[in-house]
């Protein structure tokens, strides 16, 4: 298996995380360069744990199956392929896909807690932490689940400020000082973009002649 470059990107709930992840992956071959995305290890709903309103608060560490997580990046890096289930949020009339990830040799993983769990930090040659405004990740985060996901307006807003912003200071903003790169995604990230694909490109011709 040749050597593997790791990028662990996090940041907060509408902070543009998987754009930045898709935007990245656009510039390469799917042999060059593999997702894999948190959300797709989010634990059953009967499994997560509810707030004092009785809801599902699926911004908490424990609402992913980081062992999973961590067990098939582990395999990544062995050189064996991996298999899930696309999750679509609780979207029952969608039936959701089955997504393999091939081993490549850079390998992308995206989500909030990226860097939180001590045996997937410990996996992330890069770490890059997206930062936007409190204000900017709610407008992200209002178009994203009101239009895309079919909550409604007062369940995204309840998901926000009792879910979403207190895991964000809690947990994801304290981890900040890890990253090896901050991008501040108020406005885009044009120029930063060209910068990991650099990093990204000098890896390919080392791997290139080994």
């Amino acid at each position: 298996m040749k050597p593997q470059l790791i990028i662990g990107i996090s940041g907060g709930s509408g902070s543009g995380k998987t754009f930045f992840a898709n935007q990245l992956t656009q510039h390469f071959s799917k042999h060059q360069i593999g997702l894999v995305s948190t959300d797709n290890y989010y634990l059953p709903l009967d499994a997560q744990v509810k707030d004092e309103q009785g809801v599902e608060n699926f911004d908490l560490p424990e609402a992913i199956d980081h062992q999973r997580l961590c067990s098939d990046l582990i395999k990544l890096t062995s050189g064996k392929s991996i298999e899930m289930k696309e999750y679509q949020f609780n979207q029952k009339e969608v039936v959701a896909k089955t997504l393999t990830t091939e081993p490549c040799p850079v390998i992308l993983i995206e989500g909030l807690f990226t860097f939180y769990y001590p045996q997937l930090s410990k996996l992330l040659d890069l770490k890059i932490f997206l930062e936007a405004p409190e204000d900017v990740m709610l407008k992200r985060r209002i178009a994203r689940d009101s239009h895309h996901r079919g909550y409604s307006l007062n369940e995204v807003m309840y998901q926000f400020e009792k879910h979403a912003l207190p895991t964000y200071k809690k947990y994801i903003l304290p981890l900040k000082n890890q990253a090896n790169l901050l991008i501040s995604n108020q406005h885009g990230f044009d120029e930063s973009l060209p910068l990991i694909c650099d990093e990204i490109e000098q890896h390919l011709k080392i791997v290139s002649r080994q």
